[in-house]
């Protein structure tokens, strides 16, 4: 019997997750019997189910509703807003109960009789309240088929996990040994083989830990029908992207997230109706909420139609809180003002509700959710509406990492809280003392320095030259000192043992390829331990004294060519830098071209072959063209003042420059640009060419070499006089257009024949570039 109450709960549970939600849209399409359907069979099944567990509250509940559901599907009672709204508190009961007998508590009756009583109510000016009840609609999701599916416990699934990951650890290991003793061909192939079955299986195990994200949705159409109606407010909830799939670990620590923020949007943010007919816009406000993938990663957007923002009033609150200053309020740009949104202590609200106005939410939100990994980004306009992203990988169990060493030791760094990887020397990173403390000015900004030899209790070796920028979820940063910087891995990241979470400093460990464990380190734990205050506004104090004493210049990228030559390039033209095989690039059309991301991107270099498996490359981007540029290694951003030794002879190389007593090559970014560049003409301004000649040749052979020397074409005169005319020998087109003719044999057949063979492209290209500059000048 208590395999049987288990199953009985944990698929009640499961129901109750959709069913809400489904009640909710059946409101608002009452006509919908599938919907209807639906929810009778779930009151029914409960109530079948509780007859033969001896669960007798639970059994009036389900049968006073069904009772109710049955008169209307049999046309006896009209689903209006009283009825949803009692069926739903039904169920509400019908959950709570399941959970006190799932932790095996007992309630007393309470109201049952109230509730079931509210479902025979005879309904009373039902016109009158439609018409005034705010309403709430919302998009009705398409009908899902039922999957075959089977419960299973998650530690299972972790240990399952586990499991592939330390076949993977050994297939690792005795690569390497196969690689020391030399592999055979024959069992090289069985090796190969073994690693693509080791693959799959860790996908496919990876995979029973993802769940479609509508089950973090089916809970917010009841959410936007209660708060509206509690605010007197009318709002249709659009969902999108509900088959989108997310670790359900990653779901249950974003689903508090995402309600504070669709609260917020209802509250805050969308107004009442007649304030909204009062700014010309509709009467029903807009929520919508969407998920997809983008990576590794998903997006869930949560856009409203409201008042929005307003970033100066948001101002004037965080000033008068005694958050920021005025001085630095006065520097702030419109993007900084709105991320005090999410500073804590600080509401927009007029005056504190049940709902919200405590100032107690986003700062929350933000924590939480960059705790695994992700970010949140606000934008808005008054009068707009406010466009908020969370950004979350689809798993907390397999993390982009940055490793580091110190003390003898490697340590992980998740790569979304890392900022830059700096390296002293220079005026651009010189490290200070200042009242005792380590700082560093960083480019003329004065951040606190961590060593983490000091955190962990680790010789130091003095080694602190390298150090990893680090971001808190406040916005704040502080740089952390290590012996070393190696690479980036993606990591499998487990709970460490007891005794080494209790430190306070790790977020967990990983195993790498090597084997050797790996501690992930908490960067917010670390700021607290060495006392960085993170928490406060004291950064814009520090940029502010920087900032009146050091002269800025426009940043600079260093990097070490292929050649070994230190070059740069200006930082504002560089979107970013990435890893790319070698298999990728190719030469194609005369032209060294880099496949990535689906597209062809012109690649440039210094002329040094490419031998290794990965290439660095610089991804540049002038507004209109893209290209990418490879290098071997990136040595360090810096402001420096450029006062260039021009070269005599355009090319790759603008000139020479010294970087502090270095002399480094400034690349040419417009020459570079100009290589690749193509002619653009917009469409309308091209020159218009007949072909007065509609066959395969025509089509196919010739239009390509006409569009190819800047023309538009066409295969018939329709009321626009053309630019010039194509035709062949045979042709009887006439047009007041000049007349070119094509003939199919290579010599003329007479002195008087001014007609061009076809294939003599130097001269059909001539001719058109002729009649173009002739129209050009006209």
């Amino acid at each position: 019997m208590d395999d049987l109450l288990s199953d009985f709960i944990a698929e009640t549970r499961e129901t109750l997750e959709a069913i809400a939600g489904e009640i909710v849209a059946w409101e608002a399409a009452p006509e919908d019997r599938s919907r209807l359907d639906s929810i009778f069979r779930f009151v029914h099944t409960v109530k079948g189910s509780c007859g033969f567990l001896d669960l007798p509250r639970l059994e009036r509940l389900s049968h006073a509703a069904e009772d109710v559901l049955a008169d209307v599907r049999d046309d006896r009672r009209k689903p209006d807003a009283a009825l949803v709204t009692a069926v739903l508190a039904i169920i509400d009961r019908i959950a709570e109960l399941t959970n006190a007998i799932d932790n095996g508590q007992t309630m007393p009756d309470g109201d049952d009789q109230a509730l079931i009583a509210a479902l025979s109510e005879v309904e009373t000016s039902a016109v009158e309240e439609e018409e005034d009840a705010p309403a709430t609609t919302v998009a009705a999701p398409a009908n899902r088929s039922v999957a075959r599916s089977i419960r299973l416990p998650v530690d299972l699934l972790d240990r399952m996990m586990a499991g592939v990951s330390d076949m993977v650890l050994a297939r690792n290991e005795l690569s390497r040994k196969l690689r020391e003793v030399g592999i055979q061909s024959g069992i090289e192939v069985a090796f190969e083989r073994l690693s693509l079955c080791i693959a799959e299986m860790r996908d496919s195990i990876t995979r029973t830990r993802m769940a479609r994200i509508e089950h973090l949705f089916t809970a917010l159409p009841r959410l936007v029908r209660d708060i509206s109606s509690e605010l007197g407010k009318q709002v249709t909830l659009r969902i999108d992207g509900g088959d989108v799939e997310l670790d359900r670990e990653m779901i249950e620590m974003i689903r508090d997230p995402l309600t504070h923020i669709v609260r917020n949007a209802i509250d805050h943010g969308i107004e009442k109706p007649e304030d909204r007919a009062a700014a010309g816009k509709a009467a029903i406000g807009a929520l919508d909420v969407c998920a997809r993938q983008v990576g590794n990663h998903i997006l869930i957007e949560i856009v409203d139609d409201g008042r929005g923002i307003d970033a100066d009033r948001l101002v004037r609150k965080a000033i008068d809180n005694g958050v920021i200053t005025e001085d630095a309020a006065a520097r702030m740009g419109w993007d900084a003002k709105l991320q005090l949104i999410f500073s804590p202590g600080l509401s927009t609200a007029q005056a504190v509700t049940a709902i919200s106005g405590r100032g107690v939410g986003m700062d929350v939100v933000r924590a939480n959710v960059e705790k695994i990994g992700g970010a949140v980004e606000v934008d808005s306009m008054p009068g707009r509406g406010v466009h908020l992203t969370m950004r979350v990988p689809m798993t907390l169990t397999i993390i982009p990492a940055l490793t580091v060493s110190c003390g003898g030791q490697h340590f992980a760094i998740p790569r979304s809280a890392i900022d830059e990887i700096v390296r002293v020397g220079g005026d651009a990173v010189r490290p200070a003392k200042l009242g005792g403390a380590d700082v560093v000015f960083i480019r003329g900004v004065r951040l606190p320095v961590v060593a983490l030899a000091d955190v962990i209790g680790a010789e130091d070796a003095g080694q602190r030259g390298n150090m990893v920028v680090l971001k808190l979820s406040g916005g704040n940063r502080y740089a952390l000192a290590v012996e070393a910087v190696h690479d980036h891995e993606e990591l499998v990241v487990k709970p460490a043992a007891p005794i080494v979470m209790a430190c306070g400093i790790y977020g967990g460990t990983t195993l790498p390829d090597n084997s050797r464990p790996m501690l992930l380190l908490d960067i917010a734990a670390i700021a607290e331990r060495a006392g960085v205050d993170w928490k406060s506004g004291s950064r814009d104090h520090a940029e502010e004294h920087v900032e009146a004493v050091v002269e800025q210049h426009d940043p600079i990228l260093l990097f070490r060519d292929l050649d070994g030559t230190e070059r740069a390039i200006p930082l504002a033209l560089v979107e970013r830098i990435e890893d790319c095989f070698a298999g990728a690039i190719s030469e194609r059309g005369g032209r060294v071209r880099l496949v990535h991301e689906g597209r062809m991107i012109p690649l440039l270099s210094c002329g040094v072959p490419i031998t290794g498996p990965k290439v660095r490359v610089l991804r540049m981007n002038d507004g209109t063209a893209e290209i990418a540029y490879a290098i071997d290694t990136v040595i360090d951003i810096a402001p420096v003042e450029v006062i260039l030794d021009r070269v005599a002879t355009p090319g790759l190389v603008a000139g020479v420059m010294l970087v502090e007593d270095r002399p480094v090559e400034m690349l040419d970014s417009f020459w570079m640009f100009a290589e690749v560049a193509q002619p653009q003409t917009p469409v309308d301004m091209k020159p218009l060419c007949l072909l007065a000649d509609d066959d395969a040749w025509t089509r196919k052979v010739l239009a390509p070499l006409v569009e190819a020397a800047g023309y538009r074409v066409a295969f018939e005169e329709k009321g626009v006089t053309p630019d010039l005319v194509i035709a062949g020998e045979a042709s009887t087109a006439s047009s007041e257009a000049p007349l070119v003719r094509l003939r199919t044999t290579s010599e003329p057949a007479d002195a008087a024949d001014a007609s061009l063979w076809r294939y003599d492209r130097p001269a059909l290209l001539a001719e058109l570039q002729r009649h173009r500059t002739r129209r050009n000048a006209a």
